[in-house]
């Protein structure tokens, strides 16, 4: 009586082969069994039992399985096409209300969260917001230049920085007779987050660097027109001038951000926008000092 384990063996060598024909393209697709003489000499039963399980079909199941997964479309996030920093202007929309933009979706929740229907800034008010956001600038620009993550160097000399026009309009102020006040809890507040995230949190960092630099030349420049026309007889501030092209300091910046952002992973990405709603939080407490 024959021995069972050539049979065996061989039938293991045979499992190894079919595992790597389904590996191997349909045009390619070739068996080629043990040559021993000893092999083949067995029986036909045998060598029948080989023949058919060379012809036995691939699992079309495996396959459509492995293409399935191969093909299935990336999440694409709003924006993502243009690049990161659409994804941010777009998640910034959103936050606006209705009334504040038309991309807006945010509900109001709080008085404070109300679209102001009454405008009536003061002097008093205006030098408070004025001075505070000089304090946020200059912390800006302070952890640009320091740099303790590389990145931040990229957002050196833009032209977007404020806080020498600023430091310019709170002595003209001075020369007018208005005592300039000391920072308030808003801007001491916001100085102080933004030092501590710069340190351990590059990404919210940037998210804040962009709302704030950005916001301020489409939202605030409409502000501080309305101010100069009901107190301060049109004078338009240093604040709300830029050396240079605006649109194009803007797309230097853009770009910047962009090139930074390409570093990141997807989580890393969700997190910075994440970000946004806290730098709308910040920036509205001190805004809203024009009308106190």
């Amino acid at each position: 009586m024959a021995s069972l384990t050539p049979i065996s063996h061989n039938f293991s060598k045979l499992q190894l082969q079919l595992q790597l024909q389904l590996q191997t393209p349909p045009n390619t697709f070739s068996f080629n069994p043990n040559p021993n003489p000893s092999v083949l000499g067995r029986s036909t039963s045998s060598l029948r039992f080989r023949r058919e399980i060379t012809r036995m079909p691939l699992k079309a199941g495996a396959v459509s399985v492995s293409a399935t997964t191969a093909e299935k479309p990336k999440k694409r996030y709003p924006g993502e096409s243009k690049g990161f920093v659409e994804e941010m202007r777009f998640v910034a929309m959103k936050l606006h209300t209705k009334e504040q933009a038309k991309e807006g979706e945010k509900e109001v929740k709080e008085p404070e969260e109300r679209t102001v229907t009454k405008w009536d800034p003061t002097v008093d008010g205006y030098l408070r917001f004025l001075v505070d956001s000089k304090l946020v600038y200059d912390t800006l620009e302070g952890i640009v230049d320091k740099a303790a993550f590389p990145s931040y160097a990229e957002f050196r000399n833009t032209g977007l920085e404020r806080s020498e026009k600023l430091a310019k309009d709170l002595e003209w102020f001075k020369e007018q007779g208005y005592p300039i006040p000391e920072p308030s809890s808003p801007g001491v507040t916001y100085s102080q987050y933004l030092k501590e995230l710069s340190e351990k949190d590059p990404q919210a960092f940037i998210c804040h660097f962009y709302n704030v630099y950005f916001a301020h030349s489409a939202g605030g420049r409409m502000i501080g027109r309305k101010v100069a026309e009901q107190i301060l007889n049109n004078k338009e501030l240093e604040f709300y001038k830029w050396d240079g092209d605006l649109s194009q300091l803007l797309q230097n910046v853009r770009e910047k951000l962009n090139k930074v952002a390409e570093g990141w992973t997807r989580e890393e990405k969700n997190h910075c926008l994440e970000e946004t709603e806290k730098s709308f939080k910040h920036s509205g407490e001190i805004l809203r000092l024009i009308l106190s």
